[in-house]
């Protein structure tokens, strides 16, 4: 394990953590965590969003894959070795039960520009979930409507207090009436390591398994996930033609994510 590059602690009274969970076998784009991004690998970008987050305690990179560990200690990152998982949130279940902490902030790897900020709004919901609610999910507003059709972004309705309802790749809600509002699911989430146990122990249902979209595994077994609203700049790299749009931002200097107040009911 390479040498801890931490963020510095935020308080006394807690401690959190981030998990960037990374396989190298994706369907889409094999490799994905080490394909270069202005000359760096994806996943180090994910690493330094995390490390500029303030509400952090320590980021670690999880995974099953050699070449990846191997990257990590090349660059110094913290790398913890995990057996083969279903999803990177079983992948960071793993993780809970070898890396004490109050609080587990999953951050996707394959979203480089993740907002600093947006982590933190994470970390802080995380500390005030109601009676139920065992994760927080961030998402942002969809407007546009090549985007909104687009399988590879995962769409969420949600309750009139922002819980999730339903998670999807299709276009939801369907557009019968008025002109809905579509909101885009982030691959940034926060639990409780109480709730990532239970997490690792329920079965995947049959929309988790349909969609791939693995918080539905708590909305199936009835268990509440809170969505947080966030301003969306970036763009999550789910294939090669993403990489490349990726490398045109980050030539462009792209700018931050910025916390959204979630809208009255």
């Amino acid at each position: 394990m390479a040498a801890t590059t931490a963020a510095p602690p935020s308080t006394a009274s807690r401690h959190h953590i981030a998990v960037i969970p990374c396989r190298w076998g994706a369907s889409r784009f094999p490799g994905k965590p080490l394909a270069q991004l202005g000359g760096k690998p994806l996943l180090w970008h994910v690493h330094q969003r995390c490390l500029e987050a303030k509400h952090l305690d320590g980021v670690v990179v999880a995974t099953d894959d050699e070449r990846i560990e191997e990257a990590c200690r090349d660059l110094g990152i913290e790398c913890v070795r995990t057996g083969e998982h279903l999803t990177g949130t079983d992948r960071v279940a793993e993780c809970s039960e070898r890396l004490p902490a109050d609080g587990y902030i999953n951050v996707q790897g394959d979203e480089p520009f993740i907002s600093p900020a947006a982590i933190d709004a994470v970390s802080e919901a995380l500390e005030q979930l109601a009676h139920g609610t065992l994760a927080v999910n961030a998402y942002t507003e969809l407007d546009d409507v090549g985007t909104v059709l687009d399988h590879n972004v995962v769409k969420v309705v949600v309750d009139i207090e922002r819980n999730a309802l339903m998670f999807s790749r299709q276009p939801i809600p369907y557009p019968r009436g008025d002109r809905p509002s579509y909101l885009r699911q982030l691959g940034l989430y926060g639990f409780t390591g109480t709730a990532l146990s239970l997490f690792r122990h329920l079965p995947q249902g049959p929309l988790e398994r349909t969609e791939g979209v693995e918080m539905m595994r708590f909305v199936e077994h009835g268990h509440g996930v809170r969505m947080l609203g966030v301003v969306d700049e970036g763009i999550a790299v789910d294939t090669p033609e993403d990489l490349a749009r990726a490398s045109m931002l980050l030539r462009s200097k792209p700018s931050p994510m910025r916390i959204q107040a979630p809208a009255a009911p």
